[in-house]
Order: C-alpha cells, then sequence, then structure tokens
C-alpha cells in the first residue's frame, strides 16, 4: 500500500508486496468504538507498538490508546494485512497525530527491528497471531510460523534494541486444554495441556516469553483471554459467521451436537482489560480475563435467530461433523485481574445486539466473504477459498439424528481439508517464587 495513494503514514516495507485495498469510505460512518476506562498516563511509557493491530481485538485496543491518551502516548500498529484483518479497522485514526501504521512481517526480523528503532518503542503490546481452531487442523505450519516463530523473533528483536520497559504478551485460555462441567475455574497456576494445533502454537509462545522473561530479565506479563466477541471481527468466528448467515438467510452450521460451550468476552471489555493491566498490572505476573457469561452453541444460535426475529427454528441449524477434537468447555477464575479494578462491564445481550446492528450496517467492511461462511473453510496463500473448490477433499455428511438428538434429517456435502496445507507460508527483577504467576 503506497503512502501517497491512502493518506496513510508508513507505506510498505520490502519484504513484502505492498497490497492496496479500495478505500470505498465505509468506515467514515463508523463510530470509533473502544473500551470505556482510561487510567492517570504512565511516565515511563510513551511510544506502544500493537503486533497484529489491523485485526479484531487489537484494533480495539489501538483506538481506545490513541483516543483515551492522545496527549500522552504514540501508538504504532504492526500489520501484515493478512486475510482477517482490515486497514479499515483503524482508517478512522490516520489523522491522529499519535498513532503510526507500519506494514511489517512479524517473521522477518529486519521489519521488527526497523520498526522498533523508527517509533523508539518502550511497550509491547503483542497480539498478532492466527486464531482461528478450525484453520489450525488444516494449515498448522502457518500457525507455528506466525504464532511461535513471529514471537520469537519480536523478543529477540526487543532484546536486541534494548529499549523495551514493558512486553504484555496477549494469549488465550485455550493454553490450559478443556475443563469438565462440575470442575473448579483454572487459575494463573494451573497446567497447560493445549489439545488442538493453535492452541499449542499459543502455550510454545508463551513459553518463549517466560524463558526471555528469565534469561534476559525481559519485563513480560502475559495475559490469557477468553473469546471475545464483537464489532470488527472477521466473520470466521462464531458468532459473527452466525450474523452473516443469517443476514443471507442460509442455516447456521453446528459442530457436532452443538453443547461445547464458551465463556464471551465484549471487545470493549477485552480493551478495558489491557489497559488495567498497562497500569495497574505488575511485571512478572499472568493475568486471565475472565467472563461469566458460558454459552453453548446450540444455545447462542437460538439467542441469534431470537435477535433476528425468527421464532420458529426449525430448518434454521444443521449439524456437520465436529473438529478432529473440540473442547467441550474452557473455564478461567480471572479474580486476580478483578482486584486491580477491571469488571466485565458489558452483558452478553447488550453486547450481542451491538454486534448485530453493526454487521447490519457494515457487512461490506472485508469485502467479499461467502467464502469464510462455509463450515470447514481453507486459507491458501493468505486467500480464503470455498472447501468445494479444494482438489482431494473429503465429503463430510450431516450428522444423523442418532449421532446428534436433535433431528438433523438431511445429508449435505462439505468438504473438509485432509492433511496439512503443505505452503509454509518475565520478570524485571526475579521473584521468590521464580516463576510467572
Amino acid at each position: 500500500m503506497a503512502a501517497s495513494s491512502t493518506g496513510w503514514h508508513d507505506a510498505g516495507q520490502a519484504s513484502l508486496d505492498t497490497r492496496f485495498f479500495v478505500d470505498d469510505g465505509l468506515w467514515r460512518d463508523a463510530p470509533m468504538l473502544t473500551g470505556k476506562g482510561s487510567f492517570e498516563p504512565r511516565a515511563d511509557v510513551k511510544n506502544i507498538l500493537v503486533t497484529g493491530g489491523e485485526g479484531f481485538i487489537a484494533s480495539w485496543l489501538v483506538r481506545h490508546l490513541v483516543t483515551k491518551y492522545s496527549e500522552a502516548y504514540n501508538v504504532v500498529s504492526f500489520d501484515k494485512l493478512d486475510y482477517c484483518s482490515s486497514l479499515n479497522n483503524a482508517r478512522m485514526l490516520e489523522s491522529r497525530p499519535n498513532f503510526n501504521f507500519f506494514h511489517g512481517d512479524l517473521t522477518n526480523p529486519d521489519d521488527v527491528l526497523e520498526c522498533l528503532r523508527r517509533y523508539k518503542i518502550d511497550t509491547v503490546f503483542h497480539l498478532a497471531a492466527h486464531t482461528h481452531v478450525d484453520l489450525s487442523f488444516g494449515n498448522s505450519y502457518n500457525f507455528t510460523k506466525t504464532n511461535v516463530v513471529g514471537t520469537h523473533v519480536l523478543l529477540e528483536s526487543a532484546i536486541a534494541v534494548g529499549t523495551i520497559k514493558r512486553f504484555y504478551h496477549i494469549s488465550t485460555d485455550e493454553v490450559y486444554g478443556e475443563v469438565e462441567k462440575d470442575a473448579a475455574d483454572l487459575t494463573e497456576h494451573s497446567s497447560l495441556w493445549p489439545t488442538n494445533p493453535y492452541a499449542a502454537s499459543k502455550a510454545a509462545a508463551e513459553m518463549m516469553v517466560m524463558a526471555y522473561a528469565r534469561s534476559f530479565k525481559l519485563p513480560a506479563v502475559v495475559v490469557r483471554l477468553n473469546n471475545v466477541y464483537g464489532p470488527h471481527q472477521y466473520p470466521e468466528k462464531i458468532i459473527p459467521k452466525f450474523i452473516n448467515l443469517l443476514q443471507r438467510k442460509r442455516p447456521l452450521w453446528i459442530h457436532g451436537d452443538g453443547q461445547h460451550t464458551r465463556r464471551y468476552l465484549y471487545a470493549g471489555d477485552a480493551a478495558d482489560a489491557f489497559d488495567t493491566v498497562l497500569h495497574k498490572g505488575v511485571i512478572g505476573q499472568i493475568y486471565n480475563v475472565d467472563s461469566r457469561d458460558e454459552i453453548s452453541n446450540l444455545d447462542l444460535a437460538r439467542q441469534l435467530l431470537d435477535v433476528f426475529g425468527i421464532a420458529n427454528a426449525e430448518g434454521w441449524t444443521e449439524h456437520t461433523k465436529d473438529r478432529p477434537f473440540n473442547d467441550r468447555r474452557y473455564a478461567v477464575d480471572g479474580s486476580k485481574l478483578r482486584k486491580l479494578g477491571w469488571k466485565q462491564s458489558v452483558s452478553f445481550e447488550s453486547g450481542l445486539a451491538a454486534t448485530v446492528d453493526w454487521y447490519g450496517r457494515f457487512g461490506e467492511w472485508w469485502g467479499e466473504i461467502d467464502a469464510i461462511l462455509s463450515p470447514f473453510p481453507v486459507v491458501e496463500r493468505d486467500q480464503v477459498v470455498s472447501t468445494p473448490l479444494k482438489a482431494g477433499c473429503a465429503p463430510v455428511p450431516a450428522l444423523t439424528e442418532e449421532e446428534t438428538g436433535v433431528g438433523a434429517k438431511e445429508e449435505h456435502a462439505h468438504a473438509m481439508v485432509n492433511g496439512h496445507n503443505e505452503r509454509n507460508g518475565v520478570a524485571a527483577k526475579k521473584r521468590k517464587a521464580g516463576d510467572m504467576a
């Protein structure tokens, strides 16, 4: 993307082909969505790097920091501009003097070092990652490359420049693995037992961060989030995918029996959690960010059908084969973060209503998205393709009534990727316990 054609502060770096995204002006009518709170700015924070800044959660943080701390912090959004990111997520900030965009590849040390040095970065929020579990089963090499190698490059670069005073690594509750229905919520001290390639790559990235905190005294903090939802989320995840399917009057695909549950946190609450950790958190600690809204996939479908005014749900949900392994639930205890003053403030009902409204107004945010709305999407060369177009894919039938127990009677041919996509496309001081927790 050339700076002259977009007005953006930074052109593409030499390691990347510049990518031109047509500016249709849709973002001009979009609200400036951020968290709600703010704090007295830190004297030791001035120039903040947010990796993956044009993606979903990171763009909420970018908008929050740029607008809430306009006189205190400079914010740099670093992004490769992968298939699930969009310059629309931060275009409304381009006239702000404390915002810059850097088009770079996190796995390229030259890009990362140039960005850290050019903007004299002292604080890092590392959110760049491949995050879609379904895709990790058929595209796992890219998850390792981005999530593990990318984190390693960022850590090495942070040590090399020697200016990083705070390093916030954003992770996921999925690193803990599956939690039984009646089991206690997991704390930051609980063992990590990831069960899918995505979660394993995030756990591996955490181990890299903790190792650098020990070996190089990198002042690091790890933050583990529940499932985050809200406006600006690329429609590969269940809530925006379901919303977009209903907008197109298409049925909702349910993996397995639909009884898997997740705890959902509105993106504005997540931005406030990061803000709290930045201003109140302790270096060398791990913080869970939890939600009290635990909802099954079937209940989520029913709630969305209700929001869309569909009283008779028959024919609006269709069951497909499940993932190779699908954790039934996650459950973490976020009391440690709540003691710093953070709390979940947006109810699921109001957050879901706001999300449905946003997609109704800005459904063209990413351009054409029909390919990602299939039950088993595929990413090839950073582009989403419909699974039926994938050569050699085996059909995946719908589940029988006996398998689901909910009356899914019709059979459907859906494609599933077999095997991998072959393209390889913390403490500043030692604490007595000696571990980040």
